[in-house]
């Protein structure tokens, strides 16, 4: 998958069985995300002759930062890591960032704009999880948020992955997200089980479908879809149908998530 957005292109990298670790270039600079494996990161970089400028790493797991140090090495740019005394950081001696931070990548962007990013702070997949909101524009969510799903809670409670899941809620619906996996298809299948009503849901899976049968990539999402096919954001109204009749939203987040764990 590939996304072009002003000056800014942005392209999965397909890594193991499902991760995606997504390259952020314009011009001949680049940044990229999560970059579990190496090698692939620099096989593209070399295709399209860029220079790595910066790694931002939404969390400690392997799959998402194993790379970063060959990388680093190699392209002698900053690492961006969670502000966490994570063994997985401390090796890169990577610059710490947190909720509300905003990062400016001066060589990464337009002509005559910078590249922005707002640091925020998700957790609950892991406690020092954050996201990195690009250009008030993508929003590259890790293991927070994926397409008609979530993240498994590994350290945090799910009280604080919802709040986290409203924390990306908030945001302009028309808002790109990049999250790190390719599990769409088997979300859709568990969220039919729990909203089997829902009409875009049932259009989502369709073309989700034809998507996979062709090897392309369900991702990039959007808010909108999400909000509207996603049963982790539709606790609310998930809440007011029968199965769930009288519980809280946090409630059926909580239950929802332990089905999904077994599913």
């Amino acid at each position: 998958m590939h996304v072009t957005s002003a000056s800014i292109e942005i392209t999965a990298l397909p890594a193991f069985s499902d991760n995606y670790l997504w390259l952020i270039h314009c011009g001949q600079h680049a940044l990229v995300v999560d970059p579990g494996d190496a090698e692939v990161v620099a096989q593209a970089l070399q295709a399209r002759q860029l220079q790595l400028d910066g790694i931002l790493l939404t969390h400690h797991h392997a799959d998402h930062v194993g790379g970063a140090a060959a990388l680093q090495q190699r392209w002698q740019c900053p690492v961006y890591a969670p502000d966490s005394d994570h063994p997985a950081y401390q090796s890169l001696q990577a610059k710490r960032v947190k909720q509300g931070d905003h990062l400016t990548f001066a060589h990464v962007g337009a002509l005559t704009d910078s590249l922005t990013c707002d640091v925020l702070a998700l957790p609950g997949h892991t406690l020092d999880h954050v996201a990195y909101y690009l250009n008030y524009r993508h929003l590259f969510s890790g293991d927070v948020l994926f397409g008609a799903g979530c993240g498994r809670l590994f350290e945090g409670t799910p009280a604080q992955m919802y709040a986290s899941l409203q924390h990306i809620a908030a945001l302009p619906a028309d808002t790109l997200i990049y999250p790190a996996h390719e599990y769409t298809a088997h979300n859709i299948a568990f969220a039919q089980t729990v909203d089997p009503d829902n009409p875009d849901l049932q259009q989502r899976a369709q073309n989700t479908a034809n998507l996979r049968a062709q090897n392309l990539p369900t991702l990039p999402t959007t808010l909108a879809l999400e909000l509207a096919t996603n049963p982790f954001l539709r606790c609310e109204a998930l809440s007011k149908q029968i199965a769930f009749q009288h519980w809280s939203p946090i409630d059926v987040f909580t239950e929802l998530r332990a089905r999904r764990n077994h599913f």
